[in-house]
């Protein structure tokens, strides 16, 4: 993504961090996810014009507590929609120490800066959620209330990067249409990773005790990313 569109994206994520309202914010976000995806095809086509342009590589991002198993998800939640994969480093107790975010350079650009201003715009909110049951642990309906707006920021996701495929044109001067493009750059990502990872198998689903999973996912609804608008523990994978 040119530097100029970047900065374009930060302002609007700026700007949903900062908004009075979910409504207000989900406008915000919606926009900067609409121009994310767009530029994540424009990469994609540059790649494949010009190979080696976009290199296949990974960095760590570290998770804090508290919920750092649920933050963890939303990051990689969010690095699955925008054809990245990512690894998770578990320290102890069910913590997440990292996440090893993997996939083109462009790609983990995007992700990155979409999970900041969600960790934000979810925390805010997480800090004034408490369970209807009398008895229910605080902590658990934070931790089901996340896992849920993860869940439906990725499928939002999904549908934003759906859209912006469907109405983008195939390239004049190739015979391979955007989807067949974007399908081989994940096929290159998924054998990149499993030489990076070999060891590394698929996440056990979550098993969460809280209520609070439709709530968040409603929460998730709304921020609205629609078209509308590393310790040495154990690792695994942490994928939608």
């Amino acid at each position: 993504m040119g530097t100029d569109k970047l900065d374009v994206v930060r302002k609007l994520l700026a700007k949903a961090d900062r908004a009075a309202t979910p409504e207000e914010a989900q406008t915000y976000t919606a926009k900067a996810v609409e121009l994310m995806a767009r530029h994540g095809i424009d990469a994609a086509l540059v790649d494949a014009a010009r190979p080696g342009h976009d290199e296949i590589g990974g960095q760590q991002i570290p998770m804090d507590d508290p919920y750092s198993a649920g933050k963890a998800r939303l990051l990689a939640w969010t690095a699955s929609a925008l054809r990245c994969r990512a690894t998770l480093h578990e320290a102890w107790g069910g913590k997440v120490a990292a996440v090893t975010l993997f996939g083109f350079a462009s790609d983990r650009e995007r992700v990155e800066l979409l999970y900041t201003s969600l960790l934000l715009q979810a925390g805010t909110q997480l800090l004034r959620q408490r369970p209807r049951h009398r008895g229910e642990s605080v902590a658990a309906y934070r931790r089901s209330w996340l896992h849920g707006f993860a869940v439906e920021v990725h499928r939002r996701l999904v549908e934003a990067e759906s859209s912006a495929v469907a109405e983008r044109p195939a390239p004049q001067d190739s015979g391979r249409s955007v989807a067949l493009v974007l399908a081989d750059r994940t096929d290159r990502v998924d054998r990149a990773y499993a030489e990076a990872f070999p060891g590394v198998g698929r996440a056990r689903r979550a098993t969460l005790s809280g209520s609070g999973f439709g709530a968040g996912a409603a929460a998730g609804e709304r921020a609205d990313l629609g078209r509308d608008s590393v310790g040495s523990g154990r690792q695994r994978a942490l994928g939608a």
